[in-house]
């Protein structure tokens, strides 16, 4: 029998939403608790269903590795007399460590000469271990929203129906909240019935597909874009296959059957978006269009049944978007008899947040943040600028947002331009809320991505001068996500701005609804968009070290940062990068904090003080226009020539002298070296690699 463990969690059906990243931390769990454990295997592998969450480990051993440990016991002082045999002392640690005091060893200290007894614990079985730990990995497990079912008090994601856990074939014998764990599986809640009993793991993969369940959820997703390319071949056309949206269908079925269904032509008058919306966001279906992308009257939808008729759930799937599209068709028409301008006074009856008013307040602030902006990175944008601001927000109070909240923005550009807006400010007006998660797309236009920063940072200042500030997962305003926003707004577009300008203004215009001091809310705001910051350049793959180096410069010009840190990154390949590290660390270690002090030529003794103070010069002036210009790399490569002449400086020049303006003036020098990178990086922050 191969030593492999097979674990099932059978559930009530779970969110699409939440499998893949439940599936990454069942795998990422079951490693670190099998690691810690000391238990060996070749392979770990998870799989989904909507009903059921799949752990397999493959030459899982059978026995825990020995447990190698040192005891550290009396000083080698007391433990042997003047002839060397062991005293009480040492007996006694002998005996309490249950070894003889023959095998006991001297360790060298920090502290002196020690006895240690070097113990080799034997592992125990796995056969032991598995029932605590397997129910211990299902508790691990995180979800975004977790229940409780029935009279019990265990929590997770769905009420768990079944547990099938089998190592080397045998049933790992266990309970959790009065489900007992066996060797029984379910399939297909209604392609198939009652249970199934298993033996390993191919024997339960075949079984279940028997009964119309595929385990992999790669083999699903590869089917549901087979199936759903063939049904649209059908017709003429081809399926819009976003990936979250082919992922999140491959986790709401377990045996993906397709029907292609139609939809009246008329409705293609509706603006593409409104069209597909309802599809997507609410059906789950895959809208068809032809070679050029242009919609066509078609849809196609998997299903989680087959029937013997197909035609029934094809009819069914056309009547439930026939009606969402009439639904749609006749908001369209309603919220067009009033120009989206003219709804901006109804913004009053939404509340943005009770003490900072409505999103009426709010769209008045954002007019005048968004031009503020503007006027210092594109003055001629201003005017869009401001417009698009003004009413960036109306949309939120037609219908169509109210119906289908996910177009926001989106149908707000379209009866911007129904009203007579420019194509500018339409498009700004669905910019602006770009980008809405990690990896969404970014605004393409300035005027979108000012707006869009100008209504981040205001509901920051807002929340922060009011004290709703963000603590550990407690963050009801999503300002993570907005200060991530923001950060990547000015990444993206270059705008070279300081953050402490548009937060100041921000501040400013929240004015008397402020609860806190501006000052603090300021440095409070800073502070939190700095660690955004932190955190997006690390993400992008600038290690800690380098980020810090960075930062440690300037944190306000976040553009800037975003290009330093690539540079800095870039750079890091470079073959003498450290030795000019620690070139740069040896410079100022050896100045006092805060020195400041000019050159006095006239005091140089040595050839070496005046060869580097003319090249620490030359260079000033070659780098001083490729730093301005954001070249940091090229900039980088011209100071690490002074690296040579600083270590020649070092072996000839004796710097802490008693002569104190000899002294002063050779640190001087030093300063001139240590301020060619002020602009760039503080290298005393990099870990130098050997």
């Amino acid at each position: 029998m191969t030593k492999e463990l097979l674990f099932e969690i059978g559930t009530e059906e779970i969110p699409s939403g939440y499998m893949a990243s439940a599936l990454k931390d069942l795998e990422a769990e079951a490693r670190g608790i099998f690691k810690d454990q000391r238990i060996p295997f070749s392979g770990v592998r998870t799989f989904g269903t909507p009903r059921r969450l799949i752990l397999y480990i493959e030459r899982l051993e059978e026995t825990q590795g020995a447990l190698v440990r040192e005891v550290v016991g009396p000083a080698k002082a007391v433990a042997f007399d003047q002839e060397g045999r062991p005293t009480k002392a040492a007996i006694g640690f002998a005996r309490a460590q249950g070894i003889p005091v023959e095998k006991l060893g001297v360790k060298a200290l920090d502290r002196g000469d020690y006895l240690v007894a070097t113990i080799e614990e034997q592992g125990t079985r796995l056969e032991e271990l598995l029932p605590a730990i397997l129910p211990r990995l299902v508790a691990s497990l995180s979800f975004p929203k977790f229940m409780r079912w029935g009279e019990g008090t265990f929590r997770f994601v769905r009420p768990i129906r079944w547990l099938l856990a089998l190592y080397r074939g045998r049933v790992v014998p266990f309970e959790i909240d009065g489900v007992k764990s066996g060797d029984k599986t379910y399939g297909h809640r209604f392609l198939s019935r009652g249970q199934t009993r298993v033996r390993n793991f191919q024997d339960y993969l075949e079984k279940l597909e028997d009964r119309f369940v595929i385990v992999d959820q790669a083999r699903r997703r590869e089917l549901v874009v087979r199936l759903a390319e063939e049904a649209a071949a059908k017709v003429g056309g081809r399926p819009v296959l976003d990936d979250d949206l082919v992922e999140s269908v491959s986790y709401l079925v377990e045996y993906p059957n397709v029907v292609c269904g139609e939809f009246e032509r008329e409705y293609l008058s509706l603006p593409r978006d409104v069209i597909m919306t309802p599809m997507r966001k609410h059906q789950r279906y895959f809208p068809v269009v032809d070679d050029a992308g242009q919609l066509l009257p078609y849809f196609v939808a998997i299903s989680n049944m087959k029937a013997k008729d197909m035609e029934v759930i094809r009819a069914g799937n056309e009547r439930v978007l026939r009606a969402r599209l009439k639904d749609a068709d006749f908001f369209f028409k309603e919220d067009r008899k009033t120009p989206l301008p003219e709804r901006v006074p109804e913004l009053r009856g939404i509340i943005f947040q009770e003490r900072l008013g409505t999103m009426f307040d709010k769209a008045q602030r954002l007019q005048q943040l968004a031009a503020y902006i503007a006027e210092k990175v594109v003055p001629d944008s201003v005017g869009d600028a401001r417009r698009a601001a003004q009413v960036c927000k109306a949309d939120l109070v037609t219908t169509m947002v109210k119906e289908f909240p996910n177009l926001q923005g989106v149908i707000g550009r379209e009866y911007a331009l129904l009203s007579g807006e420019t194509s500018a400010v339409a498009q700004a007006i669905e910019e602006h809320y770009l980008p809405r998660f990690a990896g969404d797309r970014l605004p393409e236009s300035m005027t979108g991505a000012i707006v869009g920063l100008a209504d981040r940072i205001d509901s920051i200042c807002g929340c922060f001068g009011i004290g709703l500030i963000p603590s550990g997962s407690e963050d009801p305003y999503a300002l993570r996500r907005l200060g991530q926003g923001v950060v990547q707004l000015l990444l993206s577009t270059g705008i070279n701005l300081p953050l402490s300008v548009p937060v100041g203004k921000s501040l400013e215009l929240l004015g008397d609804r402020l609860t806190r001091p501006r000052e603090r809310a300021a440095q409070d705001v800073m502070e939190f968009l700095a660690a955004r910051l932190q955190a997006i350049l690390t993400e992008r793959g600038t290690t800690a070290d380098l980020v810090d180096a960075v930062l440690s410069v300037d944190v306000e010009r976040v553009s800037e940062a975003g290009s330093r840190a690539e540079a800095l990154a870039a750079f890091r390949q470079e073959a003498d990068f450290g030795e000019l590290t620690v070139a740069f660390k040896r410079v100022v270690n050896i100045l006092p904090r805060g020195f400041s002090r000019g050159v006095d030529p006239s005091r140089f003794v040595t050839s070496a003080e005046r060869a580097l103070h003319a090249e620490a010069a030359t260079l000033r002036a070659e780098t001083e226009h490729l730093v301005r210009g954001r070249d940091y790399f090229r900039a980088l490569q011209r100071i690490a020539a002074i690296r040579p002449i600083v270590d020649m400086f070092f072996e000839e020049v004796m710097v802490m002298v008693d002569d104190r303006d000899l002294q002063e003036n050779r640190l001087a020098i030093l300063k001139e070296v240590a301020d060619l990178f002020s602009g760039i990086a503080d290298f005393s922050k990099i870990a130098v690699v050997p």
